[in-house]
């Protein structure tokens, strides 16, 4: 017997052979006659139009392309589930709702009776699979209006219009049996080719000097030690696109997700650190959402910003987005459990000593994930084709989004990285040169609360959350770009406050831009004692914030006041004895000056 012989006894087999009674004329090119009302389907033609549906479904798999697998029968539900966790295709019911691709471009609200569902900026597939294609006649008329090709089982029964918008039709009865075989021929389809590209991708990075580069540096990653960390410098990254189309369609992979549970306690602010003001009536929330909104608008992208409230910073938080309505901006609550398992971390890192793996990753890592995705607006993303996520776990004022580190982490597929910034302590040396990446110990870089997360490395660890996974022991293997000071303006202590609200920062058009005049590329150091580590006393201590574009240095301890228009240059020190009172007159300059009382003013004291 050939193995021709045997396909068709297989496809025999599942009944696939037997149409429904009635059988439209355009149909009757499949069919070899009729027994006892029931149309015949020849099974030699079955075969040619599975080979070329297969076929199709093979030369879109080279080329990467997005598949949609449409079923409404609920007898099929397992058979794609295991076909599509198999070919690694996220099963995506967004289909459900009609209008799922006429109307993505766009934005909006389907309310069901549990959940609301908002569906911007879908990215439309390349192929639409339907298994009862006279059930979902409507899907058939998106894709057809959106010129989609459709590989689609059909039978005698289907209307000529509905059939002629069918790409690849398959004639066969639904049955379970055949519906199986067409899965199996799918799920061997897509692991063949995936196969082959992989091969020539591993050919590709021999041949290629700057491929093979880069398949090193990922070999380097994988075999750091857990307590090392594998460190790329930021000007290592490719440039990004100068072509506006390709950054876009790069952004709009991006979802930015901000903590807001840092309350303003520890600077004697009343609400969360998020509201409060730096400059022009801006708050830092304020600034996070402008930032984001001028690159959806300089490049037409659509990137949503998710902000995750705790109990005790919602209400403060939703004042503030009061001012930006209209806005792709989402928030939920974490849960009270997750919110005492944070506060528990919490306090447990003011007692001990937290280790270098939870310095760079947070513990409640999987509680913030967890409540994204209790309150559904994890799927969502998934179906408009967000594949990253950008954690933002603290105020870090400075232009956060990145295509050049974004493109890098899709390029080469790294599922998470953080953002670092070197300690005092030396860095290792390694085999690397220091120009292309450095592996060192996690205590000897310090994160800048910035992480992106790939969305399958999401999926993952929300997977494994029953399996007592924590934070540190999912990120054993740990990626990080070493940050230039310019992507990071944090907001810690009243002395941040300093810098930004002086003459070194303006806000254009709601966002802190750098004043150009500074040649020193690091903002001063500055150390302000207990007496302005409230913000009230911050302010009242300083009738206008002095100018510092010419600053080094700056600390001041005591009873120490600031006039108007006062100037600080090179390295200033001010110490106030216990007891005595210093006040800068307005208008007064400080030039590498140490000053430890009133009389020190007058006369010049050089550092």
């Amino acid at each position: 017997m050939t193995i021709h012989s045997v396909v068709i006894q297989k496809l025999l087999s599942t009944n696939a052979h037997l149409g429904r009674r009635v059988a439209e004329h355009h149909f009757k090119i499949y069919s070899v006659g009729s027994r006892n009302g029931m149309t015949i389907i020849d099974s030699e033609k079955q075969l040619i139009c599975l080979r070329n549906a297969c076929s199709f479904i093979g030369e879109l798999v080279r080329q990467r392309a997005r598949f949609i697998f449409v079923n409404t029968n609920t007898l099929f539900d397992e058979i794609i589930d295991q076909m599509t966790q198999t070919i690694g295709c996220r099963n995506d019911t967004s289909w459900r709702l009609g209008g799922f691709l006429t109307n993505s471009s766009s934005p909006r609200k389907f309310r069901g009776r549990n959940k609301k569902l908002n569906l911007t900026a879908i990215q439309p597939p390349d192929c639409v699979v339907i298994f009862d294609t006279d059930r979902k006649s409507s899907v058939i008329q998106e894709a057809a209006k959106l010129q989609i090709p459709i590989v689609g089982l059909v039978d005698s029964s289907m209307p000529l219009d509905i059939y002629k918008k069918i790409t690849y039709p398959v004639p066969a009865k639904d049955s379970v049996q055949f519906v199986y075989l067409f899965c199996n021929l799918i799920t061997k389809t897509f692991l063949n080719e995936q196969r082959r590209l992989n091969a020539a991708m591993g050919a590709s990075a021999i041949a290629k000097p700057e491929i093979r580069e880069e398949v090193e540096q990922l070999d380097k990653i994988k075999t750091v030690g857990k307590d090392k960390i594998y460190v790329l410098p930021y000007e290592r990254l490719e440039p990004a696109s100068e072509d506006a189309t390709e950054t876009k369609q790069l952004l709009d992979k991006l979802v930015v997700l901000k903590l807001n549970g840092n309350l303003g306690s520890d600077m004697g602010f009343s609400g969360p650190k998020s509201a409060l003001e730096v400059c022009n009536g801006l708050t830092c929330l304020d600034l996070v959402v402008n930032h984001i909104e001028s690159i959806n608008s300089k490049y037409g992208c659509n990137i949503p910003l998710l902000m995750m409230n705790t109990p005790s910073t919602h209400d403060g938080i939703m004042k503030v987005l009061e001012k930006h309505p209209n806005k792709n901006i989402h928030t939920f609550t974490q849960s009270q459990r997750q919110q005492e398992n944070v506060e528990d971390m919490l306090e447990s890192r003011t007692l001990n000593k937290s280790s270098a793996q939870e310095k760079l990753y947070p513990s409640n890592l999987l509680d913030v994930f967890l409540s994204l995705n209790s309150s559904g607006k994890l799927e969502p993303l998934i179906s408009q084709g967000k594949e990253y996520f950008l954690l933002l776990q603290s105020e870090n004022l400075a232009e956060v989004v990145d295509p050049k580190i974004l493109n890098h982490l899709i390029k080469n597929s790294i599922e998470h990285c953080v953002e670092v910034m070197p300690t005092t302590s030396g860095t290792e040396e390694t085999s690397l040169p220091p120009q292309e990446g450095r592996i060192q110990s996690k205590s000897h870089v310090k994160s800048i609360n910035t992480m992106w997360m790939s969305m399958s490395c999401i999926e993952r660890l929300l997977q494994r959350s029953d399996l007592g996974f924590t934070s540190s022991k999912f990120f054993d293997r740990a990626f990080a770009i070493d940050t230039p000071w310019s992507r990071y303006l944090p907001v810690e202590r009243t002395s941040d406050l300093l810098i930004l609200q002086s003459d070194l920062y303006t806000s254009v058009e709601g966002t802190l831009v750098r004043n150009a005049a500074r040649a020193n590329p690091k903002d001063p150091s500055i150390e302000l004692g207990p007496e302005f580590g409230n913000v009230d006393d911050f302010r009242s201590r300083f009738k206008s914030i002095p100018n510092i574009i010419e600053l080094d240095s700056l600390k001041v301890t005591g009873d120490v006041w600031f006039g108007t228009g006062t100037t600080l240059k090179g390295k200033v020190s001010i110490a106030a004895r216990p007891g005595m009172k210093i006040v800068i007159p307005d208008g007064m300059e400080l030039k590498n000056r140490i000053i430890t009382s009133q009389s020190d003013i007058g006369g010049p004291s050089s550092l």
